[in-house]
Order: structure tokens, then C-alpha cells, then sequence
């Protein structure tokens, strides 16, 4: 009978070794398994989830790094709006998906760290549901006024709501929008009555500022920005702990004097609690290159924005920080989202 040239090999090598060939040869052959088990993810399709309807900083921030994010990974990547309820609908979903790395979640101060504060039964924990992944970017507020109101700045808008109760009027895109929130927190710290005029999205706040039936608004600063520029819309002030270099004539909240309040819209992405330790560092690792490349830095700087590079550890404290300062603020403010 004829042997085979495996049990052959093996029977020829004095006992003592056969253990230790034995072992080689199944170290070798797990090699190419644990390559395999490590280089699983991803194998299909990832989505990340945009918790508001087209354009905008979620839109805009969410495709942006879902395009170059899919070509580092290999894999494609693609955008899911899922608006509904704010930022809720979209929010909650991520957070009850499957911890797999393969339903992600844009989030930021908006549905992250303002909403523990609007809603007493949020569906979410924000600090609990979700794993940072990175973030990429921070844009300001730019409040505005309408370009005939008689009131040269914020000081002189303040004065004029002590003077005259509710007879200012700002804008939103909404209740409980962060536009809501930075404005009543502002007006909260300041002493004044501004009465809050809300709106379905910043379309239809826009046309009633420039139209002159709202006296001020606060928006984001890219957005704002176009209208700056355009001269349609007077600057008071921006949100954030420095002049955006869009427009360094127009002073921060701080420079004006009116409250000791900064507000800072952070956009990053962010996977559900559980999803498995090396899914996380993949996705980190890959994301951390694609915020870092100098393509997304510039388009970000271009749209207004500050770049950001933080590590997970400083995340995960970033969004504590913000999560319990916005809801003891909008608390005491008794701001409302309903």
C-alpha cells in the first residue's frame, strides 16, 4: 500500500521532533485564518446616518467624510437623512442599531449635547449609547440682524430689549434648534425678553429676515456667511471663544460683553455602544487619516470651519463637558423644544 508523502514526512522524523513539527505546522496554517479573522471589516456596506433632511452642517460634514471614508476603508460608504423630531428619529435609531460598525451616526452639539437638556424622556443616553469615532470639524454661530434694524450692535440690542420688553423679535429654524437654544440662552444670560419667532428649517427664517419681518437671527456661520457677504444681513457677534476669520471685524459674545457664552457646533462621527473593540479601531484609525488629509482640512476651512484633531479620550471628555453644561444652561433658562 502506497503512503502518502505527508504521513510519510512525518513518520521519518525521530520522535522527539514530531511534537515540534507538529506545532509548526499548525502555526502555520492559523496564520492565514487569523489574517483573514482580522481583515474582515468591512465586507459590505457601511451607512452612516444623517439625523436631518439634506444640506446643511450634518449633510454637509456626514458626505463629506463618507466619500474619502469608503475609499480608505475599501468598502463603500454611504449617507442615509434620516430626519424626524429634530434630530431625534435619526439619533435614536443609530443608537439602537446593531453594535456591528456598519450603521454610524453624525452627531454633534445639536442631537448630542443639547438635547439631553430639551427632553426630559430623550430615547437616548448620549453619553452612554454611542462610541466616538472623531471629530471633524467646529463652526460657530454668526448672529444677525436684519439690515434696517435701527441698533448698530449687540450692546445696543440689549439695551433696547431692557428698555422694551418682547418687542425684538429672533428667528430659528425651529424649537429646540441649536439656533433656538444659543439665542434663549443668550437673552437668558443677558436679562431680556426677545421674543422667539419659530420657523420649519433656516429657509423660511432667512426670507423673514430679509424681508424685514424678524428682527435677528442666529445661524450657523458658514450659512451666515453668504449672507454677510452679500450685504443682505448686518453681523453682531459670533459664538465661538475666537473671531472667525471669515469676518474678523465682527467681536465674539465674550468681546461684546453681553454674557459670558460660547457655543461651538462640533460635527464628527460616532458608532453605537458595544460595537466590538477592533471594529473601533479600525474606524478610528482610518477616520483620524481622513480628517487629517489636507483635501478635507482645506474644504472645511473654506466652508468656515476649524478643523479638529482630538484623540478619544479627549472626545469622550469634549462631549461630557458639553452635554452637562448645556443642560444645567438650558435648565435654568427653561428653554423648551416643544
Amino acid at each position: 500500500m502506497k503512503t502518502s508523502i505527508f504521513s510519510f514526512s512525518v513518520s521519518v522524523i525521530p520522535a522527539p521532533l514530531r511534537f515540534v513539527a507538529a506545532a509548526l505546522l499548525l502555526a502555520a496554517a492559523s496564520l492565514p485564518l487569523a489574517h483573514a479573522q482580522s481583515g474582515t471589516y468591512p465586507t459590505k456596506v457601511v451607512k452612516v446616518v444623517v439625523p436631518q433632511p439634506p444640506g446643511g452642517g450634518f449633510d454637509f460634514v456626514g458626505r463629506l467624510l463618507a466619500d474619502r471614508l469608503g475609499k480608505q476603508v475599501g468598502q463603500s460608504v454611504v449617507v442615509e437623512n434620516k430626519p424626524g423630531s429634530g434630530t431625534l428619529v435619526g439619533t435614536d435609531f443609530v443608537a439602537k442599531s446593531a453594535p456591528d460598525g456598519y450603521t454610524l451616526l453624525v452627531g454633534s452639539v445639536s442631537n448630542l449635547a443639547l438635547n439631553p437638556g430639551l427632553y426630559p424622556n430623550l430615547p437616548y443616553d448620549s453619553l452612554k449609547d454611542f462610541e466616538p469615532l472623531g471629530l471633524a470639524v467646529a463652526y460657530s454661530y454668526t448672529l444677525m440682524a436684519r439690515k434696517d434694524l435701527p441698533l448698530a450692535s449687540l450692546q445696543d440690542v440689549v439695551a433696547f430689549a431692557r428698555a422694551h420688553p418682547r418687542q425684538l423679535t429672533y428667528a430659528s429654524a425651529g424649537n429646540g434648534s441649536g439656533q433656538h437654544v444659543l439665542a434663549a440662552a443668550l437673552w437668558h444670560l443677558a436679562g431680556v425678553e426677545i421674543t422667539h419667532v419659530p420657523y420649519r428649517g433656516a429657509q423660511a427664517a432667512y426670507q423673514d429676515l430679509l424681508g424685514g419681518r424678524v428682527d435677528l437671527f442666529f445661524d450657523l456661520s458658514p450659512t451666515a456667511r453668504v449672507q454677510v457677504d452679500a450685504g443682505t444681513v448686518r453681523a453682531l457677534a459670533v459664538s465661538g471663544a475666537a473671531r472667525n476669520p471669515m469676518h474678523p471685524a465682527v467681536p465674539t459674545l465674550h468681546e461684546t460683553g453681553t454674557a459670558a457664552l460660547e457655543l461651538e457646533s462640533w460635527f464628527g462621527y460616532f458608532a453605537p455602544a458595544k460595537t466590538p473593540p477592533e471594529v473601533l479601531a479600525r474606524l478610528r484609525s482610518d477616520l483620524a487619516k481622513v480628517i487629517a488629509a489636507p483635501d478635507v482640512t482645506e474644504a472645511f476651512r473654506k466652508a468656515g470651519g476649524k478643523p479638529m484633531s482630538l484623540d478619544t479620550a479627549d472626545t469622550r471628555a469634549l462631549v461630557q463637558r458639553d452635554v452637562a453644561r448645556w443642560t444645567r444652561l438650558i435648565r435654568d433658562a427653561g428653554i423648551k423644544a416643544e
